[in-house]
Formats: structure tokens, sequence, C-alpha cells
């Protein structure tokens, strides 16, 4: 393998096939086991004659086909990983060669060459001459050449002979593993004397083809699920399902079953994994393809009395042919990260398993990840993030659930608890142009709805959970909004940094009387301005003694503070109050002694 396709090669390509064919095995395998432990059992008990021997015998050649397919993707797969596995290592290898070559100001030619510059002490007052070193395919012209780079006195040389036979081990053993793997990969295929269907699974692309074809075909023979239908919908449509049929939605449609609202969360979680990783490969794929904007982004004109900063021609191209993709790309991948992060971060601190409840990159990208299964919880947390969240900046929005969880876990009691981020809505994008209006909130608030619904409905637990929603700035206004157009099937209801809810008082919130709560904290403004957008009759927000809400102590600063820890495993009043509601101690809560009614018209 030369070095040009080494490098173009990307390794993930082959380890997503090998999922695929992984996938596709399994289901195959449960195919074959049902026809031969359930359909061909009991047709001799409803059918006899003939045509039952002969409904039998195709059955029994279906079998045969599953378990043929069954045993050559699953030897598909293996064979891709053994392959990912060789050729990933000769590709960091080369990776970190080439990223050392350029940290020492040196040139990898197409050969995998690498041309050096002139170094070391002078002679005759001149530097030793550079080079090129590597890029011999001789072993006997390649050992020579590294004795030479020993006595050379340019110790550019050195390092690059050094850095090129790096390269040639690399560009070595993904040559072995491609002569090793591939007969192994073109070996599985079917038989020339086999039926034309079985020819059709024979070939490894041709059984990809059919099966996805196949596929295709089976899906739509299954159960649909319900056109806008309710979690509780869902739910018996998913629980209609065998195993089979739910191992072929997983496999073929996990966006769709994913973002059912009623199903269970580890099956969305299972599913939205599979999107998940898919995504991430696609965009970072094609952000690769993408050419890097230029680096003179900026120049000076002069257009009357004093010069302007402007974009140079070259980027204002670049912008014109790639801008907003390369830059929904790029964000999109950056939560992405985060997202993945906190997959990464599950037993730090006690964090339990995460669960992904839904996720897209569409638009500014839509993301709903628990601490914990909430299926299973006694206490459920969802909280809603507002004004400027969307999937580049999640990451701190998780943070703030993983803070909410760890004080609620400590003080639970052995109850198990799970937090959830919830940004399942279009938050405004800017404080200015977009947080005043209210169709964000109420574009949201069904949705909101809905998910607190399925929560409800995919709880397993012996008894119901106690479930509070948590929301912020923005999110506020749609917890309002979902509470004033529905029903907000939630316990508890804590507003931290509201701009104002929409409705009017504390009893319009679907909660319990004293189960409303709020925090103000010190420096943050948001709530006096939002007021006159957001609020109630009157223009009452949260804050406001007459709305009704119990208003816990804040020591943290400014709108954003709400859920600092004091220290790791240490949390601030704000935080610790959140979370003793979030574990239904309410009543331990530290609340203002004595608010002032004038407070906010000061």
């Amino acid at each position: 393998m030369d070095y040009a396709t080494l490098k173009a090669l990307k390794p993930s390509t082959f380890s997503d096939a090998a999922d695929g064919y992984r996938a596709m095995s399994d289901m195959a395998g449960a195919a074959k086991d049902r026809i031969e432990t359930q359909i061909t059992k009991a047709m001799p008990e409803a059918l006899e004659g003939d045509a039952a021997d002969e409904a039998l015998g195709q059955l029994r050649d279906l079998a045969e086909n599953f378990h043929y397919t069954q045993v050559e993707c699953g030897l598909i797969s293996t064979a891709l990983n053994g392959f990912f596995h060789d050729i990933e290592a000769a590709k960091k290898k080369l990776e970190a060669a080439v990223e050392e070559a350029q940290v020492a100001k040196f040139t990898v030619n197409s050969d995998g060459s690498i041309t050096y510059p002139a170094g070391g002490e002078k002679t005759d007052g001149k530097l030793p001459e550079g080079g090129t070193a590597g890029g011999l395919t001789d072993p006997t012209a390649s050992a020579l050449a590294r004795q030479a780079a020993n006595f050379d006195p340019n110790p550019n040389y050195r390092r690059a002979q050094e850095l090129a036979d790096r390269i040639a081990d690399a560009l070595k053993e993904a040559t072995e593993a491609d002569g090793k793997w591939a007969p192994k990969l073109r070996a599985l295929k079917a038989d020339d004397d086999l039926t034309v269907s079985d020819r059709d699974w024979a070939d490894a692309a041709s059984d990809t083809r059919g099966v996805q074809a196949a596929g295709k075909e089976y899906l739509g023979s299954l159960p649909q699920p319900p056109r806008d239908g309710s979690p509780k919908d869902n739910a018996a449509w998913w629980k209609s399902l065998d195993a089979e049929q739910q191992a072929a939605w997983i496999s073929m449609r996990p966006g769709v079953v994913g973002a059912l609202d009623g199903l269970p969360s580890t099956v969305r979680d299972e599913a939205n994994r599979i999107v998940f990783a898919e995504t991430r490969g696609r965009y970072q794929t094609e952000l690769n393809s993408i050419p890097k904007p230029p680096a003179n982004e900026w120049t000076w004109i002069t257009a009357g009395p004093y010069p302007s900063k402007v974009h140079t021609d070259e980027w204002m191209e670049w912008h014109r042919q790639y801008g907003d993709r390369y830059e929904h790309l790029t964000k999109s991948l950056k939560g992405m990260q985060s997202i993945q992060e906190r997959f990464d971060a599950t037993g730090k601190r006690g964090l339990p398993e995460a669960y992904l409840l839904g996720f897209s990159p569409e638009g500014d990208g839509r993301a709903i990840i628990a601490n914990g299964n909430p299926d299973t919880a006694d206490h459920q947390a969802v909280y809603v993030p507002g004004t400027t969240s969307d999937l580049e900046n999640i990451g701190g929005n998780i943070n703030r659930m993983e803070n909410v969880w760890r004080a609620a876990d400590a003080r639970a009691g052995g109850r198990l608890v799970s937090t959830i981020t919830w940004l399942g809505y279009e938050a405004p994008d800017g404080v200015v142009k977009d947080a005043p209006f209210e169709h964000y909130a109420y574009d949201g608030a069904p949705e909101l709805n809905r998910f607190l619904d399925g929560l409800e409905t995919s709880h397993s637990g012996d008894s119901e959970p106690h479930r509070t929603v948590i929301g912020h700035s923005y999110g506020t206004t749609v917890v309002g909004a979902a509470a004033q157009t529905g029903r907000l099937n939630t316990d508890d209801v804590i507003f931290a940094g509201s701009p104002g809810v929409k409705v009017s008082g504390a009893d319009e919130m679907d909660v319990p009387e004293g189960h409303v709560w709020n925090e103000e904290a010190d420096g943050d403004v948001v709530p006096d301005i939002g007021r006159w957008g957001h609020g109630g009759d009157g223009f009452v927000i949260p804050s406001d003694p007459k709305f009704g809400a119990n208003q816990m102590t804040t020591d943290t600063q400014g709108h954003s503070g709400y859920w600092d820890e004091d220290s790791p495993g240490n949390p601030s009043q704000s935080l610790l109050n959140q979370a003793l509601v979030v574990i239904g101690r309410g009543n331990s809560v530290q609340l203002k002694s004595s608010p002032d009614p004038w407070e906010h018209v000061k």
C-alpha cells in the first residue's frame, strides 16, 4: 500500500461496515430461530397434506438461507474488524510520523520520503545542505541510507531518516494487513451451484445490496409506528413487536425509534447512539473534505479619509462556497464531542450511565441526555435550558445536570435519581433579537409535555416516580407555556433566572400548592428585563411575591451560576436547594426569610 492511499484511507469506514454486518447477522439468526422453533413447529398443528409439506419445505429452505446469511455476515464482520484493527494501528503510526515531520518543518512527499532543510554547523561558511530521506523500496539501499544519515553533518538528515523509516514501517504494516485480510474477504462468497436467491447472498457486495433491498421490503411489512401517536400509543406499538421486529426497527430506522416518546429509555438510547455515531462520522468526513478557510481573512482598504478592515476576496469566495456548511459542521461536531465526553465520564465522581434520549443535528441541533435511567429512577429531574442553547454549547447544560445529580444522589438515601438535560426545542439564538419573542416557548411547549408524558409511560418501577421540571432563563418561559397550553406532567417546578412564564401565578403551573420554587441570584438582570415580554398579568414573574412561588435562597452570582459547586462534591446553596426539591425534600429547602414586596420596582 502506498503513502497516498494510506493517508487518504479512513479506517472507521471498515468498523462501521463491520457493525452493520453484525447487526444483520443477529437479525438473520433471530429469523432462522423463529422459523425453526416457532413457525415450522406450529404448522403441522394447523395444516396437513401436500400443501403443508410444501410449505414446510419452503420454510426449511428459508431457514437455511437465514442461517447462511447469519454465518457469512458474521464472518464478514469479524474480518472487517480484524482489518480495521490492523489498518488503524498503521494509520496512527503514519499520522504520528507526519505530524512530527510537520512540526520539524520537514516536507512529506507523495512517495513517503521526507525533504529536510539545511542545518547543523557551518563549514567554510556554509550550512550542510538539505536533502531527501526515505522513499526507497530496496532494503539494502534503505539500510545504507540509514548508515549515511548517522554520519551526515546535517542533523536534520538523521531526524528525517528516522521519520521516513517510521512512515515506511506504517506502509509495510498496512500492506501486510491488506494482503492478509483481502483474500479472506474475497473468499466470503457463495458457490456457483446455489440457487439464484442464494447466489444473491453469496458475494459480499451482492449480499450487502441484497440485504438492504430485502430489509426495506421487510421493514415495510412490519407494523408501523402510529402517526402522531401519543407516548402511550408509541409504547403499545413497541410492545406489540416481537424481538425480531424490534431489532429490525433499531437497525434500519434508528432515528425513528430514538425520537418516540414513551419507548423504554434503553431502547431510545441504543437507537440514538447509532444515529449519533453515524452522524458524527458523516459530519467529520464531510468537514475534512471542505477546504480550510484562507488564512488571510482580513485586509485594509482606503475608503474616504479612514482605512477600513474588510474580508479579502479569497475569504469571501471561500465563505460563499463553504461558509455556512463549514460553520454548521464545526459547531455540531463540537456539541457531539461534548456528548461523547459525557458518555466517557460514566463512573467519574460516581456518575451513572448516560442515556441519549434524543439527538438531531438539524438546524441548531437537539439533544436529550439523562444521567441514570429515568425508567427505574425514584426521582426524575428534567432541565429546560434557555436562550442561546444549541447543540454546539450542550456541554455546559449537561454539566449542570451532572451537578444536580451528584447533589441529589448524595442526599437521596439510596433512592435512584435521574437528571435530564432536555434540549428538545429550538431556543432563541440571541438575547436581543430573539428572546423577546414568545413563539419559541409555544413551539417548544408541546414537545416538552410529550416528553414528560413519555417519562411517565416508560417508567417501569413499582411506584410512580417523583418528577421535577427545572427551567432556566427562557427555559422557564417554555415550562410556563407548557403548563398554560397543556398538562405539565410533574410534581415540582423550579425556576431559575426567570424572565417570566406567561402565567400569572403558581396556581396555574399544574402542580400542588407549595410546589413551585424560584431562584433569583444577585446580579441576575434577566428577570426584570424579561418581565416586560414574558410576564403574566401586570408583568408578574416568579420572583414577585404575589406570583406565589417559594423563594429559595441563592448564594451564587449572576444569571448562569445557579448550578455551581463551591468545590467538587460541595454544592452551593443555590444548587443544594434544587437538589433537595428534586428528591422530594422541599421542607429542607432554605427559603428567603422576608421577601421585600417592593424589590422588583425599586
